[in-house]
């Protein structure tokens, strides 16, 4: 297994209500950004950092903000209109924010309540694609 580090985060873990839906919602969104899921079984999911399963019968999984790159601004379009196609609602359609001149985003809310945002900051460039980390043990 390899990992991808270079970034703030070695992962990060939602817990879905409903996991099927909450797993056919991350598979239509993840694909529209070209991101692969790289593991996955009847409970669980995994796409690099991210990774989700079901929540504890009875608990209420806490809602987060979660964005994700997009290479460029058809890419938050694309990740916008697949997420509400996969049942996502809408939080804010893609246009230019506020934040910062050229943040480019759009806001959804997916199954669990988690507002999941695709956001692209303006042409760049990167020291590397990403630092592959494969663990020895």
């Amino acid at each position: 297994m390899q990992f991808h580090n270079g970034r703030l985060f070695d992962h990060v873990h939602l817990r879905a209500r409903d996991f099927a839906v909450t797993s056919r919602f991350y598979q239509a969104v993840l694909a529209s950004l070209d991101i692969p899921v790289t593991a996955m079984s009847e409970k669980w999911l995994q796409a690099d950092e991210l990774f989700i399963d079901a929540a504890d019968a009875g608990t209420i999984p806490t809602h987060i903000h979660l964005a994700f790159q997009a290479k460029d601004r058809a890419a938050v379009h694309k990740f916008y209109e697949a997420a509400l196609a996969a049942g996502g609602k809408d939080n804010g359609a893609p246009r230019e924010r506020h934040y910062h001149p050229g943040y480019f985003a759009c806001f959804i809310i997916d199954p669990d309540g988690n507002n999941i945002e695709a956001v692209y900051h303006g042409p760049s460039t990167r020291s590397a694609a990403s630092v592959t980390i494969e663990p020895t043990a």
